[in-house]
């Protein structure tokens, strides 16, 4: 898979050369079986949870906010795109064990509409690996029953990008043992701004009245209402020590339990994600209710 590359030097980060391997062509997708082909969500029976953790008071949805890979290279010495290709593996063990833990849907934060500010090398670099992570996650996300959606303002990706994103959505739709949505060129406030303007243009067009717009409507506009009654994350996460939301599911988060690790994104492992579920376990959700 290749994000054609325009210029005819090698790309560099901070004046580092990063690497082209494996972004070759881009390998065809799979298309679905049948319904019947497709992997089902596990019962509660099947699961088997680490020590200390309950099924019934697990997330059903947990969202990441995935920090700290760029600084995780430099603190090793590494080019910065070794910390991005960490950020892939560090991922993809996530999505295995929310498999395993019988999350239904898990959210991570892969690129900010602010981060298109970056150098232009760093951002084609970053557009290619997502490209390469979709199609080359395909087969697996198939096999393991995971479906995927790529959340995001598409006018700011590569058009190779969007057409694996919508090959790799098609393919798996109709898994539904994890949904994962990967957010690329999103912001909070983007999100809300677009859902604004589809409603303004609808009262332009008669078709809704000032009085019909309330949460729900505005909440069905946003484009992770997709994910139906999982739409709200119950537990974020944000890595590399940092606290604070940077611009992440604004709306949605109202009344999301907040984990901070210190972990850099690549170090965060079973242990450390096992330390979230745990902390969120221990949460008296009340939604702005007296008990």
């Amino acid at each position: 898979m290749l994000l054609l590359i325009i210029l005819q030097f090698p790309p560099t980060i901070h004046g580092q050369v990063l690497p082209t391997h494996n972004l070759s062509r881009r390998r065809p997708l799979r298309l679905p079986g049948p319904r019947s082909a497709m992997m089902e969500a596990p019962t509660q029976d099947e699961v088997l949870l680490p020590r200390g953790l309950r099924s019934e008071t697990l997330p059903r949805h947990v969202a990441v906010v995935m920090d700290g890979h760029a600084r995780w290279a430099r603190a090793r010495g590494l080019p910065t795109a070794d910390g991005h290709e960490a950020m892939r593996r560090s991922l993809k063990k996530m999505v295995q064990l929310s498999c395993a833990c019988g999350i239904p849907m898990l959210t991570a934060f892969a690129f900010s509409h602010e981060n298109l500010g970056r150098p232009k090398a760093e951002v084609d670099y970053l557009m290619a690996m997502f490209e390469r992570l979709i199609c080359d996650s395909v087969s697996e996300f198939l096999r393991e029953g995971v479906r995927l959606l790529v959340i995001g303002d598409s006018a700011q990706r590569p058009d190779s990008l969007n057409r694996a994103a919508k090959e790799a959505e098609e393919a798996t739709s109709y898994n539904s043992r994890l949904l994962l949505q990967l957010l690329i060129c999103y912001s909070g406030r983007w999100d809300i701004i677009q859902a604004c303007k589809e409603l303004a243009q609808k009262v332009k067009g008669n078709l809704l009245s000032l009085e019909d717009i309330d949460e729900s409507l505005l909440a069905s506009n946003l484009k992770t209402s997709q994910a139906n009654e999982f739409s709200y994350p119950d537990l974020i996460i944000r890595t590399s020590g940092e606290q604070r939301l940077s611009n992440f599911l604004l709306w949605q988060c109202a009344y999301s339990e907040i984990f901070f690790s210190d972990a850099m994104w690549p170090d965060f492992g079973e242990a450390e994600y096992l330390q979230a579920l745990r902390s969120f376990q221990t949460r008296d959700r009340r939604f702005g209710v007296r008990k």
